[in-house]
């Protein structure tokens, strides 16, 4: 199977290694705008080649993975060079603009719609790892548009890498990502801020700051080019989240200003319904009531 990489970082670098160890007989070409991610993916064995978009209608796959408003752009680009049975998939953390973008393309029955929820806070060729993928979900949109052989392939791969599939329209992806993706970086990257500007006058707040602070902040090490972009393109229902997350710490501290600590017991006991949910047990209609 030949496929071609388009960002050879740790979402594509990623998806290069798993395929390389699916099908060892696959050849990877990897495309990058970074010379210097060409060459580490290259030292890393994460690709066979390096190449251009020329290679692209000889490409059985194509898994686009930069940032999104570098994607809105090439992807017509990507479209227009690959081959008839060509199937090219992306990994944009946004879905509405993108898919807009290429919904009168003549090749838009070889275009893939996805969102593979997986990664880090790292990011170029390094950063990829067998694996990353496996049980992670995988929204697909307006997978209609898709000509079936092509899903298919497509559908082939995840599965192999067991991954959960998912079928969302773009709008109800951009509104959902944003609580649960977008709301969690930027939340992250202002705490950092917070602490950061609080260690300019106390040197040993690092020194104090343990795991929780750890994990909670992780986030904010992620590539800011990357993220940037993702915030601009979802904006509308990023700056929603916002207003509905802004509210609930307001109400948290005029519940502090009022000394009802039973409140605030209230308010985190109900939140604590949060480790159910993500283990993916179901709640009972009575305590999903005690919490309204």
């Amino acid at each position: 199977m030949h496929t071609a990489i388009i960002g050879v970082g740790l979402i594509g670098g990623s998806f290069a290694k798993d395929i390389k160890k699916l099908w060892p007989e696959a050849t990877i070409y990897g495309i990058d705008s970074n010379p210097e991610h060409v060459q580490q993916a290259l030292d890393l064995s994460i690709i066979d080649q390096k190449a251009d978009y020329a290679v692209l209608a000889e490409c059985d796959l194509v898994i686009v993975s930069i940032p999104v408003d570098i994607l809105v752009v090439e992807l017509p680009k990507i479209l227009d060079a690959c081959g008839e049975d060509t199937v090219v998939v992306d990994a944009g953390s946004t879905k509405q603009l993108i898919c807009e973008t290429v919904a009168e393309h003549p090749k838009r029955r070889n275009f893939l719609a996805c969102h593979p929820i997986s990664g880090t806070e790292f990011s170029g060729p390094k950063a990829a790892m067998d694996g990353l993928y496996q049980g992670k979900t995988n929204i697909i949109c307006e997978v209609e548009k898709t000509a079936f052989v092509l899903q298919e392939r497509a559908l082939k791969l995840f599965q192999a890498l067991d991954m959960r599939i998912r079928y969302m329209n773009p709008v109800a992806h951009d509104k959902h990502i944003a609580y649960v993706s977008h709301l969690s970086h930027i939340s992250s990257f202002m705490l950092g801020k917070t602490v950061i500007e609080k260690e300019k006058n106390e040197r040993d707040i690092f020194d104090m700051a343990g795991s929780g602070f750890e994990s909670t902040v992780r986030l904010a090490k992620s590539s800011p080019q990357m993220w940037t972009p993702i915030i601009k393109q979802n904006k509308k229902e990023v700056v929603e989240t916002l207003n509905e997350y802004i509210q609930n710490l307001e109400h948290f501290k005029q519940l502090l200003f009022e000394e009802d600590y039973e409140s605030v017991f209230s308010e985190m006991d109900n939140t604590n319904r949060i480790k159910q949910i993500l283990k993916g047990i179901p709640l009972t209609k009575n305590k999903i009531n005690d919490g309204e």
